[in-house]
């Protein structure tokens, strides 16, 4: 349950009984000290304002007028006007019992299911995925889950680069390896990269070269077999290269989702001419040109967009028009999600205006760019090599498997060979994931080896340990927390603290799925963990010599750990039973 939502909604009916504005917003939110209770309504000095009023004073009415019995033990006026909620033992203790025993952890489904179209990862055709693609990949992949979770209808797609005038070169550099002698390319990526540059440098120093990789481009635009046999193996050879980075990385995407530039491909000349015919696109020194009053040149003047250039060329723009008209019209999506870098702000803001303007989009589905800042290395500078080249994606993985590695060998356990691979390879790749996944993703962030892979503080081995340290205790009980019954009792401070901290799931997923920001639900599976590690030492589990009480607080511990799967699993991030 959301309790916040629950609360604003008996907050407002009392503010508009104590005299407030239709339509006046409660402002309830969580308390930041536990002394001015569980939840802080704050409304009432802005509804006091348009009233002019003593803001006091109407608090009061509203506290008056303010029906929670059965959910607030006490509410009060506090400072100049805030209203303070504590909230019953009781209410507590009911709907902790209700979610220990609902396998959703007490989380509803939203009423109302939208079709959502997530756009993330995205790598380009004969590249490795580099350090670039990882905050993209990892945050669309937390979203995608915890919308699905929540009940929407969510479609992944993988953006990849797979269309465009360097494949003629690709192309042609393939045949010549092949009339060389070479039997087929290699179908190691890293190889082809070096396939690439090798393209790349022919292309700029042949023309005879250049020419027939030109040549090569219109054919495979033309639906040339050949040419569309030598894409699909470049395409083919980089996916798997892919996919064995998002299965390490325990990202749900695959080949199915993979929805490319070269899809659009059919429908960007139509578009053009329908731009056209709108009276959108006029020609501008032979090229084919939108002009926006919504953005401004250096001169104040109507900021052009190159939907086609002169020798008849697309660009990325008529692409990405294509891309929102098809994800509205072909998938009916509701609501479109973009987790693309910071720097391609306007670029996607004139996509959308033009849209607009040619009503390929109504204003009813909601297209939105989720931004996201860099990684950094420690000097505050774009995390490369010591060399100063891209950092492989696969190379910083296979290095926090190695970190991980060396750090549970330096702990004593009694693991097998295979058992300390796996738990190092979850460790690594949840160290990875959850330094980036906690950082507001607005926000560029410092990449620390150090503090990513330490067992204290807001990281994932922390909260993977927790998670176990949590599951020991039924281990040590000899029963599965599946089995707990009877009543729930919520005295102690730490018991009601727990509790209540449990109970603020629902609001967390909420706003995550609301915002786009997986790092609010790091925040507050870190909150459970040391609101657990809290109530552990405490309050006596298994030495309680009262069966009652023994009984629910290892239902508040089955609680716990229920909350800490579904929460890490959004996340994308591996529990384990043991460490």
């Amino acid at each position: 349950m959301n309790i916040q939502a629950l609360l604003a909604d008996k907050v407002t009916q009392a503010l508009v009984a104590a005299g407030a504005p239709a339509g006046s917003d409660a402002h309830v939110r969580r308390s930041a000290k536990r002394q001015f209770g569980d939840y802080q309504a704050n409304g009432v000095m802005g509804a006091a304002k348009q009233l002019k009023t003593n803001p006091r004073e109407l608090a009061a009415k509203v506290v008056e007028a303010l029906d929670l019995d059965g959910i607030a033990s006490k509410v009060e006026v506090a400072g100049p006007g805030f209203i303070n909620i504590h909230l019953a033992p009781e209410f507590l203790a009911e709907h902790v019992a209700l979610a220990v025993k609902d396998e959703r952890a007490g989380i509803a489904k939203i009423s109302q299911p939208q079709k959502v179209v997530i756009d993330y990862s995205a790598p380009n055709v004969a590249k490795e995925m580099h350090v670039g693609h990882l905050r993209s990949t990892i945050i669309g992949d937390a979203l995608v889950r915890t919308l699905e979770f929540m009940g929407d209808d969510v479609v992944r797609a993988n953006h990849i680069g797979d269309w465009g005038t360097q494949f003629g070169m690709l192309i042609a550099n393939l045949e010549r390896v092949e009339k060389e002698g070479g039997s087929q390319a290699s179908m190691e990526l890293s190889d082809l990269e070096g396939f690439y540059r090798e393209s790349k440098k022919l292309y700029d120093e042949d023309e005879a070269f250049a020419e027939r990789a030109r040549s090569y481009v219109v054919k495979l635009q033309g639906g040339d077999d050949y040419c569309l046999a030598m894409w699909r193996k470049l395409v083919d050879i980089t996916m798997a290269s892919n996919q064995a980075v998002y299965d390490r990385l325990n990202v749900s995407l695959t080949n199915e989702h993979i929805m490319g530039e070269s899809l659009y491909n059919e429908y960007l000349a139509p578009i053009v001419a329908d731009l056209k015919e709108k009276g959108l696109a006029v020609e501008d020194d032979g090229a084919q040109v939108v002009f926006l009053d919504e953005f401004k040149n250096k001169d104040g003047e109507p900021m052009g967009v190159i939907i086609q250039k002169r020798d008849g060329g697309f660009l990325y723009t008529t692409t990405d028009i294509a891309c929102a008209k098809y994800r509205y019209e072909v998938l009916g999506a509701d609501r479109v999600l973009y987790f693309i870098d910071s720097r391609q702000a306007q670029h996607l803001q004139q996509v959308w205006t033009i849209c607009a303007k040619a009503q390929y989009v109504p204003e009813t589905v909601s297209l939105e760019h989720h931004a996201f800042g860099m990684m950094l290395g420690k000097d505050g500078k774009p995390f490369k090599t010591r060399t100063g080249g891209t950092v492989r994606l696969v190379d910083l993985l296979d290095e926090a498997l190695e970190r991980a590695t060396n750090l549970l060998a330096e702990r004593d356990n009694d693991f097998s060979d295979e058992q300390r691979a796996e738990i190092a390879e979850a460790v690594a790749m949840g160290a990875v994931k959850y330094a980036d996944l906690s950082k507001n993703r607005t926000t560029d962030y410092i990449f620390d080896w150090d503090n990513m892979l330490s067992f204290e503080g807001n990281t994932a081995p922390y909260l993977q340990y927790a998670y176990t340290r949590v599951r020991s205790v039924f281990a040590k009980a000899g029963v599965a927390p599946a089995a707990v019954c009877g009543d729930v009792i919520v005295e102690a401070e730490q018991e009601k603290i727990l509790a209540t901290t449990l109970l603020q799931f629902e609001e967390a997923i909420q706003a995550v799925a609301k915002e786009g920001t997986p790092h609010v639900l790091c925040a507050y599976l870190y909150d459970v963990a040391g609101a657990f590690s809290s109530f552990y030492e405490a309050c006596p589990i298994l030495k309680s010599e009262d069966d009652a009480l023994k009984a629910s607080r290892l239902q508040l511990a089955a609680l716990t750990a229920k909350t800490m799967k579904i929460g890490l699993d959004l996340l994308g991030i591996k529990v384990l039973e043991r460490m």
